[in-house]
């Protein structure tokens, strides 16, 4: 019999753990060390009397307690957080502005890790440019934003620095003697402008072939064959290729993202730390 109540912190650990399957994400997720996570952890397998984790070089495994441990944990929070509602009030709103180069394809991903830290937290997503989503967020129309470096800029958060490659479609071949044809996001992109400026410095002849409102449809012109794109490898479908080398395009750097926020506790913060961790662990997948 366990005489003394559970450390629901040690619980949330546990719980971020299995969801993550990654000690230094739990941490990430959780605002705090991962030698905090595993004291975390060791408190509460000691408390249980058995091991809920099994760790290896590569991979951390729920035990077969910890498996079984594991709805009782989420239902045990949850019955937490319902009576602290309870009491709570209104919902509490979060502003998020994300940009489009940023968010892509791990949009779901991201809000369905936040939704999860909080359920009842109402979270507002907005997506544009970076230099958009900075000018709202100085007038204080949203409470965070997650961008790509932004020129005049110094502030923020690093959360990642990304590679960019020049990519097109594996079937497409550069005509030779042409401009080559680039598929962009439409003004202010910074990625745009990067990208032209560096080809201009090489002095590569290019031409705009198409003009996406969005990452999505720059993509998709890049897979139809239209001409080449400077994009993140998440950005784009699997079958893309890396052409830069083959055509002698400029390098392109590493990017950093940054954090800029006015939320600094509470509920917001939670979620806004899972939200970092689960697009660092969308990075470097």
């Amino acid at each position: 019999m366990i005489e003394r109540a559970l450390d629901l912190d040690a619980v949330q650990a546990f719980i971020r753990i299995a969801e993550l399957g990654s000690f230094t994400q739990a941490a990430d997720a959780m605002g705090t060390t991962q030698a905090a996570v595993s004291l975390k952890l060791k408190r509460l397998e000691d408390r249980l009397g058995c091991r809920l984790v099994a760790r290896t070089p590569r991979h951390v495994q729920l035990s077969a307690q910890g498996a079984a441990f594991l709805a009782h944990a989420r239902e045990l929070l949850e019955v937490h957080d319902r009576a602290l509602r309870a009491f709570a009030g209104a919902r509490q709103r979060l502003t998020i502005g994300i940009s489009d180069h940023v968010a892509g394809p791990d949009l779901a991903t991201l809000i369905a890790r936040m939704n999860a830290q909080d359920p009842q937290l109402l979270i507002e997503i907005r997506i544009a440019s970076s230099g958009d989503l900075l000018q709202s967020f100085d007038r204080r129309e949203l409470d965070t934003v997650i961008v790509r470096l932004h020129a005049g800029r110094s502030d923020g958060e690093v959360l990642a620095e990304e590679k960019l490659g020049w990519f097109a479609a594996p079937h497409w071949q550069h005509r030779a003697g042409e401009p080559l044809p680039m598929a962009t996001m439409a003004e202010p992109c910074g990625v745009r402008a990067l990208a032209s400026q560096l080809l201009d410095q090489a002095a590569v002849p290019w031409t705009e072939i198409f003009v996406g409102g969005g990452v999505a449809a720059v993509a998709a012109a890049v897979m139809a064959g239209l001409g080449v794109a400077a994009l993140a490898p998440r950005m784009l479908p699997f079958g893309a290729v890396e052409v830069g080398a083959k055509l002698g395009l400029p390098d392109l750097p590493r990017l950093p993202v940054l954090l800029h926020t006015r939320v600094k506790d509470g509920r917001p913060r939670d979620a806004l730390a899972a939200l970092a961790a689960a697009f660092r662990s969308a990075v470097r997948a």
